[in-house]
């Protein structure tokens, strides 16, 4: 299969303190991958390099969009790398709370829109279509993923595991290829998880999408994973299949932690 996102080496540095080292990471059309490891290993700072939030010290980021050969990401804008086909999640909920549920979804959509100022200014023809265009597409994501009942709620009215949801389809909006998920289930409750990890397989299946995701719900990783990587203070220290990782010593011993015999 076709890598849809390949990483090289990546190193990134804040002053004297590095964040990460040398860390690689590959995923393939089609693919489910879980990146894991206790808080501060690095992983949101991973995920801002790959979506050029930052700018690595060191490496390269490579992106293949659908059809196209692959790009090097470095120094890139994130507007450019969702217009590419990258899409993401953040750990802490980033709605527009304010705006209704149907509207979160709508805004996502200017990165595949054409009116500019003067079509805002003057509304030929083309931009009222290109307008409706944008409210269908929108509400079928919402139906998609089963929230188009709230759809002129307020996304702050929304419960939390449907603000989740929400943030998916505003992803979903921008029509990637790779869509990143940074945390999904935190906060949620088993059967919230449960219901989430079903969606995080249809969207892949429905959509046609690569799935990275950092997740710290192991039941959730170990059973919707294709492939892991295992992250230790910035460095990689494992990958392989789940069954792989769950039995490797060093995870066990940095991540699940291991029990000392008297």
């Amino acid at each position: 299969m076709e890598a849809v996102l390949d990483v090289r080496s990546v190193s990134m540095n804040f002053g004297g303190l590095r964040a990460l080292s040398d860390v690689s990471v590959t995923v393939r059309e089609g693919e489910i991958v879980a990146i894991i490891g206790p808080n501060g290993a690095g992983k949101t700072t991973f995920f801002n390099c790959v979506t050029s939030i930052y700018t690595p010290s060191e490496g390269e980021v490579y992106f293949t969009p659908r059809g196209g050969t692959p790009v090097r990401l470095n120094g890139m804008k994130p507007n450019a790398v969702t217009a590419l086909g990258m899409a993401r999640t953040f750990q802490n909920i980033r709605l527009f709370r304010n705006m209704s549920v149907l509207e979160n979804v709508m805004v996502a959509r200017h990165c595949r829109t054409r009116a500019g100022i003067f079509g805002a200014i003057f509304r030929p023809r083309w931009v009222r279509q290109e307008e409706a265009e944008i409210v269908r597409r929108s509400y079928a994501l919402l139906r998609a993923l089963g929230l188009h009942p709230w759809y002129n709620e307020l996304a702050a009215n929304l419960p939390y595991g449907q603000q989740r949801r929400l943030e998916i389809a505003r992803a979903l909006a921008t029509e990637p290829r790779l869509l990143l998920l940074d945390e999904p289930a935190a906060g949620m409750n088993p059967q919230e998880t449960a219901a989430l990890k079903d969606l995080v397989v249809r969207i892949r299946d429905q959509f046609g999408l690569a799935i990275l995701l950092i997740e710290h719900d192991m039941s959730m990783v170990m059973s919707l994973s294709e492939r892991i990587y295992v992250m230790e203070y910035g460095c990689l220290i494992a990958e392989g299949t789940p069954q792989e990782v769950r039995r490797d010593p060093r995870v066990i011993k940095a991540y699940l932690g291991e029990v000392d015999h008297a």
